[in-house]
Parts: C-alpha cells; sequence; structure tokens
C-alpha cells in the first residue's frame, strides 16, 4: 500500500462521536480546516440513551434538536426512582425552575450518532472520513503533530495545527501519552438487553420516563429508546459480575425491580446481552503541546445520571473555541489549554461528586459501611440511598436549603440534568465540600454554565 499525504488542517479529530461531532461543528463554522478521522461506519451501537434537559439545550443552540425530534425518539419529562418494594418517587423535569427546558429526549444511539455525524459532514470547512483508523501520532519532540492512518486500504499521513483525540474509551493520545488513570473507588459494571415490542399499557410507570431501580449491589436502568423498545441495563459491581455469569446476573438484578419488571412484560429480546466493565478512568492532563482531549477520552465514570452526552458535546464544543482562539493569534497555546482543562474538569468532578455521593449513601464502597437514611414521610426505596442524601444534606450542611420542596424540584432536578458548572446550585455547593470526592489534581475550577449563559471561552474562575 503506498502512503499518501492529506496536507494541512488547522484541526484533526480522531474520533466521531458526539464530542468529536461537535467539535468538528464548531470550529469549522468559525472558518477553520477540519478533518474527522471515525474509524467505524455509521450507524453503529453504542450505549448512553437518555439524555439530560441541558443536552437538549446544546442540541439547540447547535442547530440539531429539531433535527433530532424528527427521528421519532421519545420524549423524556420525568425520572422515576424505584425499589425492590415497588414504591417509588418521581421527579418532575418540569420543577426545573426559571423557565428552563423540562423536557428532553431518550435516542437510539446509533441513530442519534449518525445525525451528529452527518450535520458534521456538511460544513463547508469539514472533511469527514469514516472507516478511517488512526495507527500513529506524528510528533516533533513534545509536539503533536499529526496522525497517519488508514482509509479504505491505504496508508495516509495529515498534519494540522491542533490534533483532538475524542475516541471515547480508545483514547488513543491519553494512551500514546500514558495520560490515563484508572480509579479505584468506584469498580461498576453493567450488563443489558434490548426489549422490542413494549406495550405502553403494561407500564406502571408515567410515560417517557426513565426508572432507575435501586437495590443493595447495584441499580438498574429501563429507558424507551423507541416508542416499542426499550433498553434495560443492571450495574454492578464488578466482583459480582466476575462471580457469576453476565446473563444470571442480570436476569436476577431484574427480578429485584418489579416495576421495571412489569414494564417489559410480553417483550422480546431484540438486542442480545453486552456488557461493558472498567468504568472509571480519568486524565490530569487534556491539553498540551499541539492537542486537546474530549468527551469519554478525557474521563468517564458511572454511568447513573446519564451525563455523558452532555459532557461530550460541551467539552467539544468548548475546545473548539479555544481552539479558534488560538488560530486566530487571540491566545497563546498554553493559556486556552489551560482555561480548557478548567472548563472540563469543573464539570466532570461535578458530574462524579454526584455519583459518589449516591454509592457512598446506598451501599458499602471501599469497605466502608454506609446507612441508608429515609426521607421523613416518603415511601422508603429499600436498598436506595438518594433521599437518604437530601436528609444527610439538610442536617450537617448548616441549613443551606431553604425546603425540602426546593430541593426536590430545584436544585436535586437541575443536579440532575447537567448544572454541572454553576456555581449556585446549593446541591452541588454541598458535594464539592467532600475532600475524599476529589477526582482531579489541584486546578481552579471555572464556572459558567454552557447552557443558562453563554459559554465565552474567558469563562470565569472562582
Amino acid at each position: 500500500m503506498t502512503e499518501t499525504h492529506a496536507g494541512a488542517y488547522d484541526a484533526i479529530v480522531i474520533g466521531g462521536g458526539p464530542s468529536g461531532s461537535s467539535y468538528a461543528m464548531t470550529l469549522s463554522r468559525k472558518g477553520h480546516s477540519v478533518l474527522l478521522l471515525e474509524r467505524e461506519t455509521f450507524p453503529r451501537f453504542h450505549i448512553g440513551e437518555s439524555l439530560l434537559t441541558y443536552t437538549a439545550d446544546v442540541l439547540d443552540q447547535l442547530g440539531l434538536l429539531d433535527r433530532v425530534r424528527a427521528s421519532g425518539f421519545v420524549v423524556k419529562k420525568g425520572i422515576e426512582l424505584t425499589g425492590t418494594d415497588g414504591h417509588f418517587r418521581r421527579l418532575d423535569l418540569g420543577q426545573i425552575g426559571d423557565d428552563l427546558r423540562g423536557w428532553t429526549l431518550h435516542v437510539e444511539r446509533a441513530d442519534f450518532d449518525k445525525i451528529l455525524l452527518d450535520a458534521a459532514a456538511e460544513e463547508p470547512n469539514a472533511t469527514v472520513l469514516q472507516e478511517a483508523r488512526v495507527t500513529g501520532l506524528i510528533r516533533d519532540g513534545e509536539r503533536i503533530d499529526g496522525v497517519r492512518y488508514t482509509h479504505r486500504g491505504e496508508k495516509h499521513a495529515a498534519t494540522a495545527r491542533i490534533v483532538v483525540d475524542a475516541s471515547g474509551r480508545a483514547g488513543v493520545i491519553a494512551r500514546a501519552l500514558d495520560l490515563r488513570r484508572t480509579d479505584d473507588e468506584l469498580k461498576m459494571a453493567a450488563v443489558f438487553k434490548h426489549f422490542g415490542g413494549v406495550d405502553e399499557r403494561k407500564n406502571p410507570a408515567t410515560q417517557g420516563d426513565i426508572q432507575l431501580g435501586l437495590h443493595d449491589d447495584g441499580w438498574l436502568w429501563a429507558i424507551p429508546i423507541r416508542p416499542d423498545t426499550m433498553s434495560v441495563g443492571a450495574v454492578v459491581p464488578a466482583s459480582i459480575l466476575r462471580a457469576s455469569r453476565p446473563e444470571e446476573v442480570f436476569e436476577e438484578h431484574l427480578s429485584r425491580i418489579p416495576r421495571i419488571r412489569q414494564r417489559i412484560e410480553g417483550t422480546t429480546v431484540v438486542r442480545d446481552l453486552t456488557g461493558e466493565n472498567n468504568f472509571e478512568y480519568h486524565c490530569d492532563t487534556l491539553a498540551g503541546p499541539g492537542y486537546f482531549i474530549i468527551g469519554d477520552a478525557g474521563c468517564f465514570t458511572d454511568p447513573v445520571f446519564s451525563g455523558g452526552v452532555l459532557l461530550a458535546l460541551s467539552t467539544g464544543r468548548r475546545a473548539a473555541e479555544e481552539c479558534a482562539l488560538i488560530l486566530s493569534g487571540e491566545s497563546s497555546e498554553a493559556e486556552a489549554g489551560d482555561r480548557y482543562q478548567s472548563f472540563f474538569k469543573t464539570g466532570y468532578e461535578t458530574y462524579y461528586r454526584l455519583i459518589r455521593a449516591v454509592y457512598d449513601n446506598r451501599y458499602p464502597t471501599a469497605g466502608k459501611e454506609l446507612r441508608f437514611v429515609p426521607a421523613e414521610n416518603e415511601a422508603r426505596l429499600t436498598g436506595a440511598g438518594w433521599w437518604g442524601i437530601q436528609e444527610r444534606l439538610r442536617a450537617t450542611s448548616g441549613g443551606p436549603f431553604d425546603t425540602k420542596e426546593e430541593i426536590e424540584h430545584k436544585w436535586l432536578v437541575r443536579a440532575l440534568n447537567g448544572d454541572f458548572w454553576s456555581d449556585d446550585n446549593r446541591f452541588f455547593e454541598r458535594l464539592r465540600e467532600e475532600k475524599e470526592w476529589t477526582l482531579f489534581e489541584g486546578y481552579e475550577p471555572m464556572y459558567g454554565c454552557p447552557v443558562q449563559a453563554a459559554a465565552a471561552p474567558s469563562g470565569r474562575a472562582s
């Protein structure tokens, strides 16, 4: 095979998922040339199907929400927390307050990701290649200058001022530079199936709601990704999955949550059991000479509250905004990289703290036995610690919450829907006090919600 050189671009993006597509769209719309290399052919399967309300807002800002809605995905207006005894609590997304969006979508990621990648390919300054596998980085000392890749049986090389790692768990740059660190606190794994022939008349929940089934050994999700198709997954400590057959773990844990079992009665399996493990990793360095790392390539943690797509879209867009300043000469590479890293770490660490709060209140984690505290006058969710979080925060935080209603329907709903960069969310103010829940090495948080206000690259540091 001969080697060809594709010439120089302003940026090369490795990976065509939500973060890579968001980056390519944003930078190309600013007049810069982008080469995006995706190793697979879309559509392709991917997990992560329930979007946050803030995700819908980012899609709207990118001009893609109407296109996504036209694909017939299910509208999501609530979150149901349910337990082993059949009791449940519903969080109404419409209670988010201040005229913020009170709905979003569940999506079939194969089709959703293709919509985003197709939109990136439509940009005049973007070149999108599928079945293009990056085989190596072109380096000049510590600087990354480009990539080598294969496409349709031929070897190629391309150079760029900036190379962006949007390759998700593959972490092309993150692994090549040995930047990835595995977290030891939440050693969780997941097994999941898709069920077809869903009959909404058997649904005990509110139509369109995601259900989170909570029990002593983990949790389940139930997400209607199409009007007649349900994604159901079991998230458990990896040690439990290793000790048993995955199919047995899935069926036994599904049997614990009656409201989810009822929802899929009479269905047929349309996607066989699939597994994911080693959820937790992060990079303390996310930008350097000639490169940026965005989305899942830089950090991934437990999917309990569906924050992955929002974080991917937001960090992809923010990285593109910073790169545009570099390319125009308005910012040095080092300054832009520092701002981006602060933005990335603020969002991902806030989300991580939310997840740690849930697990640390629900069952033993890292050898610590923590009790469940039932909320006053609420149905107990057997094995679930979520309401315990609310009560513990009220008891230990010096009273920052005015009323329990405010916790549930404003700060809590916002926390569950992407309020990761806000500095006035009272729920997150408390979680940020927990020193043991620190994820990244020392950094200066950067607040400025990319949804509620324009995410200016200059940001605002605390």
